[in-house]
């Protein structure tokens, strides 16, 4: 499948899946258990949620491509079977909760591992699996969640529309939740499709209103990614969407939020922040500025397996040919290469 039919299957069909899921069909599964299906309680809820936070906080620190295989594993061999099995209504609801979660991360970690059209359509299946198990558990958080992340594969891809489509679907899905982290999340998710739609109006306004839920106390913590939408998150995100609309001011304030004052301490995400620092820095002539923050972007970028980390690298080199006669710049474009090597 060619690259735009692949993403325009993929928005059509996350955009179309909204009618899919069956809401009854957990409660169906409570009655129509096969004889010798196995047992499942909270215990093996729990695990699932468990391992969703171990293996989470591993990609987190270390980049998608580390230890995707073992998502996918435990999905298929352990989790599975407790999908078929017996339970009650209550359980099977939070059963299929918590595998939305695990099948949202595998879909996040193969979105990460690198920009292969395999890969994308893996990330394209799982957000959408995802989105149903969500719906089917009658939790909204998590399917807005599953829609947000293809919403941003469809920025990471530039098919702005459908970018903006899948925005809209997941603010529509979260507005009604009490959680205002989530709001943020979802708001922020639909002002970055706008930017990268050139829509100054409708990504300031949700701008605006992801500003106003991330500044409310947070909710009771949450198993969605949502619920973990931290201030330092918010304040990445803002400033590249105000790098798009052109406000490098304000976008360096916000990287210097959340690297200083919010302290996001994910060697991936911390490195990711540095790396589009010095990119704003690069922007307003301040060279030096740049360098230095390049500098400690490949002291923390070391062992990251991302494809977001090796897009930054090479944008970084890119930019650093101008610069040729500065010894340090030279410096930092033979430290990238080794990456790459």
């Amino acid at each position: 499948m060619e690259r735009r039919e692949f993403i325009l299957a993929s928005s059509g069909y996350a955009l179309s899946a909204l009618g899919l899921p069956d809401m009854d069909s957990i409660t169906r599964r409570t009655k129509t258990a096969l004889p010798g299906a196995v047992r499942v309680g909270q215990g093996e809820v729990a695990a699932v949620r468990h391992m969703v936070k171990a293996l989470g906080d591993s990609a987190s620190e270390l980049g998608g491509g580390h230890a995707r295989h073992l998502a996918v594993r435990y999905l298929t061999q352990d989790v599975a079977p407790w999908l078929d099995g017996r339970f009650t209504d209550a359980t099977g609801r939070d059963l299929f909760a918590a595998t939305s979660q695990l099948v949202h991360l595998a879909g996040w970690m193969a979105q990460d591992e690198g920009d292969t059209p395999e890969l994308r359509g893996l990330a394209q299946r799982y957000y959408a699996h995802s989105f149903r198990l969500a719906a089917e558990a009658g939790d909204p958080e998590l399917s807005a969640t599953a829609l947000r992340g293809l919403a941003v594969q469809c920025v990471d891809l530039g098919y702005r529309a459908e970018a903006v489509q899948l925005g809209e679907a997941c603010v529509e899905y979260g507005r009604h939740l009490d959680n205002p982290r989530a709001v943020a999340y979802y708001e922020a998710t639909l002002a970055n499709a706008a930017a990268q739609d050139d829509d100054r109006r409708m990504a300031t306004k949700h701008l605006a209103m992801s500003e106003t839920a991330i500044g409310k106390p947070a909710a009771a913590g949450g198993d969605s990614w949502a619920a973990h939408y931290s201030p330092g998150r918010w304040a990445h995100e803002s400033g590249m969407i105000l790098s798009r609309l052109g406000d490098l001011d304000a976008a360096e304030e916000h990287l210097h939020l959340a690297l200083d004052i919010h302290g996001l301490d994910r060697r991936r995400t911390r490195a990711i922040v540095l790396a589009d620092l010095g990119g704003v820095r690069l922007r307003q002539d301040d060279v030096d500025g740049a360098l230095a923050t390049w500098r400690d972007f490949l002291d923390c970028a070391d062992g990251i397996r991302s494809v977001k980390v090796q897009a930054a690298l090479q944008d970084m080199r890119v930019r650093l040919r101008r610069y040729s006669g500065v010894p340090e710049a030279q410096e930092l474009r033979e430290r990238a290469a080794r990456f790459a090597a």
